[in-house]
Order: C-alpha cells, then sequence, then structure tokens
C-alpha cells in the first residue's frame, strides 16, 4: 500500500454521512462528487454502495492522491477523479441521479458557489438529489458559538471564504429547479442539507 492523502474529519464524519446517504441514495444510480479531497469519502462510500457508479471529481492537483485511494481499494463502480473547477466547469446534459459534495461551500468563494449549484442544476435529472454536508448558518445566525468562530477564522484567511447561509443556499438552488426537502443534523455541528430537482421547472 503506498502513502496517500489522509484527512482525519474524513475518517472521522465518514460514518455518519453514509448512514443519510443510504436512504438518500438509496434509488440513484449514478453519483458526481464534486470535490473528492483526499478520495477517502469516494472510496468509503462506494465501497458501501455498491449499487452506484460513484464518479469522482477535483482539481488537477488532488487527482494523484485520489487515484491512489482509488487504485488501492480495487472497487470497480468508482471513476477516477474528473477534472472540475466549478468556477469554470461546463455540463451541457443531465447525466447524474445525484450530487454530493462535502465541505467545499464555506471555502469557496460566493461567485464559485453560485456556480456549483447551476452546475448541479444541469447535470442532475430530474428528480436528482443533491447533498451538500457542512456548516451552515439559517437567517444569520449561527447554530453554535464554534461555529460562528470558525467563520470568523476563515474570514481571517480570506475574505472570500465564510460559512453559507442555507437561505441564501435554497435562493440559488431555485435558480436551478432545485428545492429544497430535508436538513440533517450531524456531529461536529455540521448538517447535509439536500435538495431535489424539480421536473419540468424551468431552468
Amino acid at each position: 500500500m503506498r502513502d496517500k492523502p489522509f484527512a482525519v474529519s474524513s475518517e472521522r464524519n465518514a460514518a455518519a454521512i453514509l448512514e443519510v446517504l443510504h436512504s438518500e441514495f438509496r434509488d440513484c444510480a449514478e453519483v458526481l462528487e464534486i470535490g473528492s479531497g483526499t478520495g477517502q469519502h469516494a472510496v468509503h462510500f462506494a465501497a458501501s454502495l455498491d449499487h452506484l457508479h460513484w464518479q469522482s471529481s477535483d482539481l488537477d492537483e488532488n487527482h494523484p492522491g485520489i487515484r491512489a485511494w482509488i487504485e488501492d481499494s480495487g472497487l470497480h463502480n468508482i471513476a477516477a477523479p474528473l477534472s472540475l473547477d466549478v468556477r469554470r466547469a461546463v455540463v451541457t446534459q443531465a447525466g447524474y441521479d445525484c450530487v454530493y459534495s462535502a465541505n467545499t461551500a464555506h471555502i469557496m468563494s460566493y461567485g464559485a458557489v453560485t456556480n456549483m449549484f447551476a452546475l448541479v442544476g444541469k447535470a442532475l435529472r430530474p428528480e436528482g438529489v443533491f447533498c451538500l454536508y457542512g456548516p451552515f448558518r439559517v437567517a444569520g445566525r449561527f447554530n453554535t458559538d464554534s461555529n460562528e468562530a470558525f467563520d470568523a477564522s476563515l474570514w481571517a484567511r480570506n475574505p472570500d471564504m465564510g460559512i453559507r447561509d442555507l437561505l441564501d443556499l435554497d435562493s440559488l438552488g431555485a435558480q436551478s429547479a432545485l428545492s429544497r426537502q430535508r436538513l440533517y443534523a450531524m456531529p461536529s455541528n455540521n448538517n447535509i442539507a439536500v435538495w431535489r430537482k424539480v421536473p419540468g421547472r424551468v431552468q
């Protein structure tokens, strides 16, 4: 086994996220992961959700680590990472039943988050599901003091980063025919927000 990138947080939160995905992705076949990071989630989830074909993706500089995780796993239902930068990516047709992304929205600029929701809207088939994991605000309020402090630390590093408000994300979703269905409370003051693509709605 070769050395691979490893994120402690990905290892810690995988089981809780997988429990949600078992339910939300039970009727899906093709999933796109936006921002596969180290590749740990892609391998963990593809191994347990063997009815899915899992398409990983990320910026090019993260591909070697993702490929290492995939190759060492020996799984056949997970694909090598696509080169995907939401700031420039173009999707021409709806080819996925579900989209998954974790810990991405708060480290992107708001413009990139806007582009991500537009991309998801185009990538999903009607009734498709988008699961976004991470910390959120609701109507400007943080769910914990620690998340408020985390948001301040993000802003100090880069004013383009920050914990996003779910109401703003719902507005972005509506522009791409995505309607929020559920919000799951997760460990470490995080959530999984779930949007579904509304059939027949004009994007």
